[in-house]
């Protein structure tokens, strides 16, 4: 027997400042994007260049971290799973989103600020991650 996996690893600059949100249980949930740039020459010789944005969401204490310690514009790591969102909007429309549930996240790069010397990596304890419910979701 075979099982499936749904890992994902990125690192990227953030693109916005964190946001955090408590579900109606009292739950801290964040939520960020990292642009992720690759890099390569055409055949012809002309640089190129491709970003990819990711929709982070962080829960209980990596929630915490992320908001407290991280900034826009700041290098990454996240490790995480893909996931999909569906609801409807108030007008009754069906939006869909894939977004990163993160597990680990890493702060990389040069510190701004000498509070980031004190957390370097964080990982979510795994049964936080995975008894989220849909409805737990404040957006």
């Amino acid at each position: 027997m075979s099982q499936g996996l749904n890992k994902v690893m990125i690192i990227g600059h953030l693109g916005r400042d964190p946001e955090m949100r408590y579900t109606p249980s009292g739950r801290p949930v964040t939520t960020f994007s990292v642009a992720v740039s690759r890099s390569w020459n055409k055949p012809d010789g002309e640089r190129h260049t491709e970003t990819e944005w990711f929709n982070i969401v962080a829960w209980s204490n990596l929630a915490e971290i992320c908001k407290n310690y991280l900034n826009k514009g700041q290098q990454v790591y996240v490790e995480g799973r893909l996931q999909t969102r569906r609801w409807e909007d108030k007008e009754g429309g069906k939006h869909t989103t894939i977004e990163i549930a993160a597990n680990k996240m890493m702060m990389l790069g040069d510190r701004r600020d000498s509070n980031n010397d004190q957390i370097e990596e964080h990982k979510a304890e795994e049964d936080d991650i995975s008894s989220v419910e849909d409805d737990e979701f404040p957006f």
